[in-house]
This record gives structure tokens, C-alpha cells and sequence, in this order.
């Protein structure tokens, strides 16, 4: 453990104009709020704060950062208060450790809603201030590096998993490489034990094979680079056992085929130098194919910057290099704490990071606690690509975005009102995946909305939040417009006008809200017709509790409202304008409208019956058609002409079956309603290569 004396000279060593005295304090504050308490390993509980700290010291964090560290858990485990830390050491270092102490029971994933909860906090505190991912991070390391003290396996491989989930995805980031990698690694040996040792395994048998394999190529890399007059370091190691246990699961691959087991980080003195050196390495040896990477020129997220390669060395081996200026390497090793910098007068807890605040606009839209955290999950894991807006901004997204990622990437307003998008200058459907370096151009609309069916393809959290956001307001609106007709329709049953005060009367006794949630209770059938009526008006359903609504007077129409949002058009029949409609209302569920005459409505005896109506003026629908055509060359063709000169658009087509000299094809067109379903039906058998047309 280390001693008060040693962790002042470590933070003096880098900042002397650090506050001694702060820190003694809080040293002693804190082994005595300890007290007695001891951890797993048995050593002094006291301990794991000032180790914290010591990990905080190799970054060069200041010294509030460094007093958090060793006051993190005297508010949560000790009889310490925040009216003490702030009356002690100031409102900067209480706000940090009261940031912390809100994040630690985080690891409760299993209860959804309080890691969810607990999720919020920790994004929020750390929006505010960075230090407090720091701290956390540092936390979380120590704790991993004595896991194995602690004596329940379920309780280690449940710390490992959340390691491996959250806390090593947030410190890649932010750009801490050094401490993500050890996270990783201890969090896979307490996982994978097997796997871990079986590779260990083999890396040890290939050092002992290949001798000081990794040094002399790094040498040589070196002597190479000085000999062109490059001064450089070159550092070599062998890939950490997760990196190469993710690289085979990836690949599916044995570990005999993994060719690049080693890496080589080059430092040179300028930026310049790293081009330099790129080109001397690629004119020694041959480059792998797509294995090179310029984050000099677009920097990841997390502002890492590197050139990096692939090559094929003399002795036949592959082997990956790092290529990166003194700046840059500071940058890879600390991450975003190598933005404090006391001599710039620049604190880190002023340093904002863009990925944190898409975060933040994510949480503050979540409708649920999974949704929230899939997208922060979304957010945190996924590899990036790089593509630009027609005027040469950078967007960065996940590996797999489409356009409307993109769009919403730019901004939220700009996803919403999407229409279409062009890629390179090509029109490109919106499902369209885009590849590092498109140029992206989005075109809008006004009277666009989002679409639900864009949930199917987008990736990042925030394009799914935005789309969700819109589709819950929309649902909340239209099935409170249907209730309300639906509550008009039953109004007109009553045999009585109504009394100003009944429906106040009715919100009160049925239990809703306000006026609106009735109308949401009425449409999605959480209150029956009978229960609404005698509500409204006591006696007037005749003590008749029969579940079926009373004889409907009037059909309700359905105009202005969209399909897969109150109502749903049911598959089996694909009832479109000018049909005649029933709709099926079950408990919590949206309407299903079918065709008077489908079949499946036999199923519908534990629903409430509507007699539904379009509307005047409704338009659109998709109709299938079965459609039995000659087996020639053209028929096919001559079928899609005669859709085409009719204004319908296929939507989908299926060949159903061949049958000697015909096939049939279930075709799904749009069209506007019955009668234009009529004239398609009526042009396609006037169509000498038609046998036969039904409607399905």
C-alpha cells in the first residue's frame, strides 16, 4: 500500500504546485472513516482508496481528482456525510465523490430498471465533470486486479461480466487503451478460464521456439528506421490473450492461423515523421492488403490518433505496426487524461467529449430502462466508420449505419424529416449500409415524419431513440383520436343527452388520469363499453354486463389515421379503402381491422366487435393477388406492364408454384381503393398470358 509521503511525491513529481495539504487530509479522513474494515484479500479496506489513487497519480490527474480517489467510498461505506467532505474539502471535491458514489451500485444488471437508474446518474455526472469516469475507472481496475480474493465464483464472473460490458468499452472511449487492455484481460481469464490458459499456453511455447523473436524484429525495426536518418522508439509485445481469443472467435479461426500475434508501436518525433516512416516500412516490406488505417488524418471518437499497418516481415512472420508522434503517443497512453494540463491552465473537468453528450440526449428521450440501455450499449461498443457531409464535415458512426443514421447523426430534425439520400452522388434507397469515406447527402422534407419500419435497419442509439420518440407520440395521439370516436359512438347509444359533469364523473370512477387517458383506456378496451356507459350514465346498459358492446349505432371512421399506429391491418386479408371493415378490440392491444368476410374472424370471439368505416376521401392499400400466368418468355414481364399502366406499385412478388405449363405468383400491389383494385384485376384478365386472377 502506499504510504501518505509517497503519494504526495508522486503528485508533486508531476504538479508542484499541488495541494499538500488537501491531500493529507483526506488521507487521514479517510483511513479513520475506514476504520477497521477489511476487504476479501484481508488487507485494510483503507487500502483500496489509496491505490485508486496511486493508478490516478500515473496519469497526472490533479489533486481534487486525487482526493476523490481517496474519499470514493467513505459516503457509501462509512458513517461519513456529503455535509462533512464538502465542509472539509470544498464543493468541487464533494459534487466529484457524491458523482462516484452514485455510480457504484451500477453493477446491478440484472435488475434492469436500477442499473438503468443507476446508468442515468453515472451519464449525468459524468456529462458534468470527466473526472468522474476517471475515478471510476480506476476503481474498477483495482478491483479487478484482486478479484481472485473474492471466494463466490458467481459473484467474480458477475463483477467480470459487467467489466467487460461497460467499464472497458467507456475507457476505450475515452482513449485509455492501457487501462482497457487490462481490464479485458482480467475480466477473460475470470470468463473464459480455458480459453485464457490454452493461450497463454501457446504463447509461451511460441517465445520459447522463436527465442527473443519480438525484440529482434523490434531492433531491426529500429537500426532500419535510423539508418534512413528516422530517429524512432520501438517498442514491440505480443497481442494481449483477448485480443487474439476476440480475433479467432471473428475470424473462426485456430490459433495456428493467426498470423499477427505481434505488434510494434513506433514513436517518432513529428507528425511528418509518421508518413515518413510508413513509407519506408511499405518499401522494405510487402503490406497486407486492407490492413492499413490513417487515424492521423480522421481520428477515432475518442481522439486517438495513429497510423496503422500491416506487414510481412523477413522472417515470414505478419506483423502489425503502430506508427505515432511523441503527442499522439501520450494521447494512446493516458487517453483523455492527457488533456490536463496544469501549466495551459486547461483542467480536464472542462474537457468534453461529443460521445457522452449523445449519450445524455439518448437517456433523456428512453422510454424504458432496456431501451436505454441497449442504446448506451449501442453507443459504447460498436467500431466506427467515417463518412462526410457535402460540405466536408466528419460524421462519425457504428460499423453497419445506414443515411438515416447519418441524419440523425447531423441532427435530430434533419433524421425526422428524411426522405431520401444520395451516396457519392447516387440515390441510394434509405436501408443502404455506407462504407468509410462516403459522401453523404440527405434529402429532406417537411412533410416527412419517421417511419417505424426504419427501427428494422438503423443502428446507433440516438436514430432509434429519435424514430421511437416520434412513433410513441403518434401512437399516444391517434389512439386517443380513435377513443374519442369510438367514445362518441357510444355516447349516441345512451338513452339520454348527457349531463355537463358525466364524463368528470366517468374519469373519476373508471380511474383515468384526465380526459385523454379515458380516450387511451376506451380505444386500447381497459374499460368496456358497458363500463363506460354505466359510468356516464348509471343504469342506462340495463344491468347487462355482457362483454359484446351494445348494438353500435354508427360505423366509426378511420380517416386520418395511420396504419400500424392505432390500428393494424390484419395480413390475413389486406382490407383496403372501399371493403367493407369490422375491427377486433381486445384488452391493451391495438385495433385489428379485417374484411367483413375473412375467415379469421372466427377468431375474434373473446374481442369486442366495431363496425369500422374509411372515411371519405381514404387512400391507399396493399392488396395480393394470385395471379396464374403462361410459362412463356415475356408473360412475366407483360403482367408488371399492365401493374404499371394501371398505377400500381408492387410492393412484393412471390412465385407461389410451377405447375406444367403455368406458374402462379402472389403479387402485393398498392392501390388507391376497391374500384382501382377492380380495374387492375379486370386489365390483367383481359391479358392474353393471364389464365387467372383471384384476390387473396
Amino acid at each position: 500500500m502506499l504510504r501518505q509521503y509517497e503519494l504526495i511525491e508522486r503528485v508533486r513529481a508531476y504538479d508542484p504546485d499541488a495541494d499538500e495539504g488537501l491531500i493529507n487530509r483526506a488521507y487521514v479522513f479517510s483511513m479513520k472513516a475506514h476504520g477497521a474494515q477489511v476487504r476479501a484479500s484481508g488487507d485494510p479496506y483503507f487500502s483500496h482508496p489509496i491505490e485508486v489513487a496511486g493508478i490516478l497519480t500515473d496519469l497526472k490527474l490533479d489533486d481534487e481528482t486525487i482526493v476523490t480517489a481517496i474519499l470514493h467510498d467513505t459516503i457509501e461505506d462509512t458513517v461519513a456525510t456529503p455535509e462533512q467532505i464538502e465542509k472539509l474539502f470544498g464543493p468541487s471535491v464533494a459534487r466529484l465523490v457524491d458523482g462516484v458514489t452514485k455510480l457504484s451500485k451500477i453493477e446491478a444488471q440484472s435488475e434492469s430498471e436500477r442499473a438503468a437508474e443507476n446508468l442515468r446518474k453515472f451519464l449525468l455526472a459524468l456529462s458534468d465533470d470527466i473526472r468522474v469516469l476517471l475515478v471510476k475507472l480506476a476503481d474498477r481496475l483495482h478491483n479487478m486486479r484482486t478479484l481472485h480474493h473474492i471466494k463466490n465464483p458467481e459473484k467474480r464472473r458477475r463483477i467480470a461480466r459487467e467489466t467487460m460490458d461497460i467499464y472497458a468499452p467507456l475507457a476505450e472511449r475515452i482513449g485509455m487503451y492501457e487501462i482497457m487492455q487490462e481490464m479485458q484481460e482480467l475480466a477473460f481469464r475470470e470468463l473464459e478460464p480455458d480459453a485464457y490458459a490454452s493461450i497463454k499456453r501457446r504463447l509461451k511455447q511460441l517465445g520459447e521456439e522463436g527465442g527473443d523473436l519480438v525484440n529482434r524484429i523490434g531492433l531491426g525495426l529500429q537500426l532500419y528506421l535510423e539508418d534512413h536518418g528516422l530517429t524512432a522508439e520501438v517498442m514491440g509485445r505480443e497481442k494481449h490473450p483477448y485480443s487474439i481469443w476476440k480475433k479467432m472467435a471473428e475470424r473462426h479461426i485456430s490459433f495456428e492461423q493467426l498470423s499477427d500475434v505481434m505488434a510494434f508501436r513506433v514513436v517518432v518525433p513529428e507528425t511528418a515523421d509518421c508518413y515518413r516512416a510508413l513509407g519506408l516500412i511499405h518499401r522494405r516490406w510487402p503490406m497486407v492488403p486492407g490492413r492499413f488505417k490513417d487515424y492521423i488524418s480522421t481520428p477515432k471518437r475518442n481522439g486517438y490518433r495513429s497510423l496503422h499497418t500491416s506487414v510481412i516481415h523477413d522472417s515470414k512472420t505478419r506483423i502489425e505496426i503502430q506508427i505515432r508522434d511523441q503527442e499522439m503517443h501520450v494521447q494512446a497512453e493516458r487517453g483523455l487524461a492527457a488533456h490536463w494540463a496544469y501549466k495551459e491552465g486547461r483542467p480536464v473537468a472542462d474537457v468534453k467529449v461529443p460521445w457522452i453528450s449523445d449519450l445524455v440526449e439518448i437517456l433523456e428521450h428512453a422510454d424504458s430502462p432496456e431501451e436505454l440501455l441497449e442504446h448506451t450499449r449501442m453507443a459504447m461498443y460498436q467500431d466506427r466508420i467515417f463518412a462526410f457531409t457535402p460540405k466536408g464535415e466528419l460524421i462519425q458512426l457504428p460499423k453497419g449505419a445506414t443515411p438515416i443514421d447519418f441524419a440523425y447523426a447531423v441532427h435530430t430534425a434533419l433524421g425526422d424529416t428524411a426522405v431520401g439520400a444520395k451516396v457519392n452522388g447516387r440515390v441510394v434507397p434509405l436501408r443502404t449500409i455506407l462504407d468509410n469515406g462516403d459522401q453523404v447527402e440527405i434529402l429532406a422534407s417537411a412533410a416527412q415524419h419517421p417511419q417505424p419500419a426504419w427501427l428494422r435497419f438503423v443502428v446507433t442509439g440516438k436514430a432509434r431513440s429519435g424514430i421511437r420518440r416520434f412513433v410513441r407520440h403518434k401512437e399516444r395521439d391517434e389512439t386517443i383520436e380513435l377513443g374519442r370516436k369510438i367514445y362518441d359512438e357510444i355516447v349516441a347509444r345512451l338513452p339520454a343527452p348527457l349531463g355537463k359533469d358525466a364524463l368528470k364523473r366517468a374519469i373519476k370512477a373508471l380511474k383515468a388520469e384526465d380526459e385523454a387517458d379515458l380516450m387511451v383506456k376506451v380505444a386500447r378496451r381497459l374499460v368496456s363499453d358497458v363500463e363506460l356507459m354505466e359510468a356516464l350514465m348509471p343504469g342506462s346498459a340495463g344491468g347487462d354486463v355482457a362483454p359484446r358492446p351494445l348494438g353500435q349505432r354508427e360505423a366509426i371512421s378511420i380517416k386520418g389515421l395511420t396504419p400500424g399506429v392505432a390500428y393494424d391491418l390484419a395480413p390475413c386479408c389486406h382490407p383496403i379503402p372501399g371493403d367493407r371493415i369490422v375491427g377486433l378490440r381486445r384488452a391493451d392491444e391495438g385495433i385489428e381491422v379485417h374484411v367483413i368476410g375473412c375467415d379469421n374472424l372466427a377468431s375474434g370471439i373473446d374481442a369486442d366487435w366495431l363496425d369500422l368505416a374509411w372515411g371519405d376521401g381514404s387512400d391507399g392499400g396493399t392488396a395480393k393477388l394470385a395471379v396464374i400466368i403462361r410459362d412463356a418468355a415475356g408473360t412475366l414481364g407483360e403482367m408488371a406492364g399492365i401493374l404499371g399502366a394501371k398505377g400500381a406499385n408492387i410492393v412484393n412478388l412471390h412465385l407461389a408454384h410451377r405447375d406444367g405449363s403455368f406458374m402462379t405468383f402472389h403479387v402485393d400491389v398498392e392501390v388507391h381503393d376497391l374500384a382501382h383494385l377492380h380495374a387492375i384485376i379486370a386489365a390483367l384478365r383481359g391479358s392474353t398470358s393471364v389464365a387467372q386472377v383471384e384476390r387473396i
